[in-house]
């Protein structure tokens, strides 16, 4: 009997070529059950992402849905394309937060191939993709490179001739002129006592270091219906079968839901960062599995003021996970200047503040 061929094994590192679009199926439109679960995933308590009430007294139409969770749904929709044969996601940069998403809202998403380079090994190879996602208006909601190792196919064949490594350029940081602030953002009635917090932008010194104190176990079951949750499809969190077969013998936690563990626990000492404007740059620097504990502690790296905005500035934050361990000595790096095995996230992002 033929095999079918109506299935895909998602593409391997010579299915990509430069400048190759790729248009990410399926439409996803975001419910309100959507922003519960995410809720009950990692506990977040961000005002403006609570409370309806909150939110539309600082302007919005509505209690936006969190920043990351568009970001998760986004990615969610570039996995069956980019990374369904995934070795690691590596890093991100140059990610910019647009227009608010709101319950009720339908993301779509897309992506262009940035970059290629072949690993020494010629087993796999990374692949730089630039993805956008917009709503229904086509607006843009969230847009970021990131790069990805990808197997090549197990091939007689799989030492053939790659393309020539093109490595793009990608800023450090996205500057502050390039921060969309919402045009319905209006702080003249913040309310610290309702946001959890006194402090504000000034409040904050570069160099400033924050332990966020608690902690949080990767439960086996929430990292997989989160992942779930974004409909990514990538195998390293899915299947166990093949992961056992893997170097750490389980099934990997995707990292977004790292970063919105750490995110979550930072709003213990950063109450009113309430918008998520800028992912700089990132590493998923270790693996995570079931019954890991997340701590996370983060460093002030700059204060930005904004173009013509004198109530709301920004913090380049780096925030840092780590698996297993507190935070109270702010875990980062040995001797030599490498991760300790025990740091799981190195997170350089951008968040908005109120300014007094």
């Amino acid at each position: 009997m033929t095999a079918s061929t109506k299935t895909t094994k998602g593409n391997f590192f010579e299915d990509f070529f430069l400048e190759q679009d790729l248009v990410h199926p399926t439409p996803r439109t975001v419910t309100e059950g959507d922003v519960a679960l995410y809720t009950a995933l990692y506990g977040t308590r961000f005002a403006l992402h609570s409370s309806s009430d909150f939110a539309m007294d600082l302007g919005y139409e509505d209690m936006p849905v969190d920043d990351l969770l568009v970001f998760h749904l986004v990615f969610g929709k570039s996995v069956p394309d980019l990374s369904l044969n995934a070795v690691a996601n590596l890093g991100y940069a140059e990610c910019v937060f647009g227009v608010p998403v709101y319950a009720g809202d339908t993301l779509r998403a897309s992506s262009t191939v940035i970059g290629l380079k072949e690993n020494s090994n010629r087993k796999a190879g990374v692949v730089w993709v630039r993805t956008t996602g917009v709503n229904q208006d086509d607006d843009m909601v969230v847009d970021f490179v990131r790069w990805v190792m990808v197997r090549k196919r197990e091939t007689e064949d799989d030492g053939a001739d790659a393309p020539p490594p093109v490595i793009p350029t990608l800023a450090k940081t996205v500057s502050a002129a390039d921060l969309i602030v919402p045009d319905c953002l209006d702080v003249e009635d913040y309310d610290t006592e309702l946001s959890g917090q006194d402090d504000l932008w000034e409040d904050y010194a570069v160099g400033e270091r924050i332990d966020h104190a608690m902690g949080m176990t990767l439960e086996e079951a929430e990292h997989q219906l989160a992942t779930r949750l974004y409909q990514n499809t990538a195998k390293v969190h899915f299947n166990q079968m093949t992961q056992s077969r893997g170097p750490l013998g389980r099934r990997l936690v995707y990292g977004g839901h790292v970063i919105s563990l750490a995110r979550a626990l930072s709003f213990n000492g950063l109450a009113n960062a309430f918008r998520v404007a800028a992912i700089n740059a990132g590493r998923h620097v270790n693996a995570t599995a079931g019954g890991d504990t997340i701590h996370a502690w983060t460093e002030v790296l700059d204060k930005m003021e904004i173009p013509d905005r004198t109530d709301v500035g920004a913090l380049r934050l780096r925030t840092v996970a780590v698996k297993n361990q507190s935070c109270e000595d702010f875990p980062d790096k040995d001797v030599d200047g490498k991760p300790l095995d025990t740091v799981v996230l190195d997170l350089d992002y951008t968040v908005l503040m109120p300014r007094r």
